[in-house]
């Protein structure tokens, strides 16, 4: 359960309240935002505030201004898109801790709500620098975190500002930590978590913490490779981390001596070269020819995953099945998509990949959380204190 208090645990009736959101949403080479999930994500916050007669200042970093006023990452796109979705106006200031700021933090009636530019465009706020921090804080009363995709980062408008603030979090931040810390702390049985992605380096730490708490691990991805070279296979020109091969070794044998199942690919998807056209056929685990690379898992491990995941009941899943970006070798992560979509379990994905895989695949609505955090909710997967959230009240 989450033990920080939340914008419910406060009053907030006619309080300037700084709210840190997560909009970095992508755009189009004309600065037309493209998927605007992350902005909806925080509308019940808002809303929350809006209707308790708040005075609402917004901020949110965008892509990487590396501290300078840069036009090019300005959040005017997201002022206009909140401005549709909360029907309502949400000026941008000019400037993020200037005399804009302050003119229309002072401007703010109850249930107002106002934007401040990209907190990037200033260095110190990566920097996590003290009288940037106070700035910010000087322009509100309360402070609330509700951007988990960058609690994991101390920076000034995610961790700063709690010291010169009441600070607690929203309702994304809030559903975030009670869906997957229950799947990790109080899971109900089995307990299935499902890894892909390129690297074992990148999750060493998650795969360290789910043999801990998982009955069954599921790898797939560029990382199956390198546990596949572990066992001594012959992987032709497939992604591996040589320096990885003992510790892969070692995660088996932890598995082993933990009682989970630690369940590779069976077949795979190989491919020529690295394109989308290139000649691919399925080839078993154990037979990749030397001139093939490893693209995909193949139609077999499909099967067995189904198999596996069809008496779960939490599943996790993070990181694609294959090289996602190319249709033709975007299978496996699709048929895991479908599969989980079908299930009767607590389903959560964590970010990224899987998160627009399922997406793609029209099944968000059929899952029962997908993670606005890809970094974080690895993270938090890793077992890591997010210092987004630490600095909040406790309860």
């Amino acid at each position: 359960m989450l033990k920080k208090k939340t914008i419910e645990d406060i009053d907030v009736s006619g309080k300037r309240v700084l709210v840190r959101c997560d909009f970095n949403v992508p755009q189009d080479e004309n600065g037309n935002i493209t998927d605007d999930r992350r902005i909806v994500a925080a509308l019940p916050t808002i809303e929350y505030l809006v209707n308790h007669h708040a005075r609402v200042i917004l901020c949110s970093h965008l892509g990487r201004p590396k501290g300078e006023f840069n036009m090019k990452y300005s959040l005017m796109p997201v002022a206009k898109r909140l401005e549709e979705l909360l029907n309502k106006k949400v000026p941008l200031s000019k400037d993020v801790i200037g005399d804009d700021a302050h003119r229309l933090a002072k401007e703010l009636g109850e249930g107002d709500v106002m934007l401040l530019e990209n907190v990037r465009f200033h260095k110190e706020e990566e920097e996590n620098d003290m009288a940037f921090s106070k700035a910010l804080a000087e322009l509100a009363d309360v402070y609330v975190n509700d951007a988990f995709g960058t609690a994991h980062r101390a920076h000034s408008s995610t961790e700063g500002v709690s010291k010169y603030l009441p600070a607690v979090c929203g309702y994304l931040i809030q559903k975030e930590i009670e869906v997957m810390g229950k799947a990790l702390n109080n899971p109900i049985r089995p307990f299935v978590a499902i890894l892909g992605g390129k690297k074992v380096s990148d999750k060493i730490s998650v795969i360290n913490n789910l043999i801990e708490k998982v009955d069954t691990l599921l790898i797939g991805g560029g990382m199956a490779y390198t546990f596949f070279k572990a066992k001594g296979y012959e992987i032709g020109q497939s992604i591996c981390e040589e320096d990885k091969v003992e510790l892969a070794k070692e995660l088996m044998e932890k598995a082993e001596h933990q009682g989970v199942k630690l369940i590779l690919p069976i077949d795979n998807v190989v491919a020529k070269e690295f394109s989308n056209d290139a000649e691919r056929k399925i080839v078993k685990s154990s037979e990749i020819p030397n001139d093939f690379q490893g693209m995909d898992i193949g139609p077999e491990t499909v099967k067995l995953f189904a198999i596996e995941l069809q008496s779960a009941k939490t599943v996790v899943w993070n990181g694609p099945m294959g090289v996602f970006e190319f249709d033709n070798f975007a299978i496996g992560t699709n048929e895991v998509a479908k599969i989980l979509s079908s299930l009767d379990a607590t389903t959560i994905i964590g970010g990224g990949d899987s998160a627009a895989a399922v997406e793609k695949g029209g099944f968000a609505d059929k899952m029962t959380h997908i993670s606005t955090g890809g970094g974080a909710s690895l993270e938090f997967l890793e077992g890591k204190v997010l210092p987004g959230i630490a600095c909040l009240l406790d309860k």
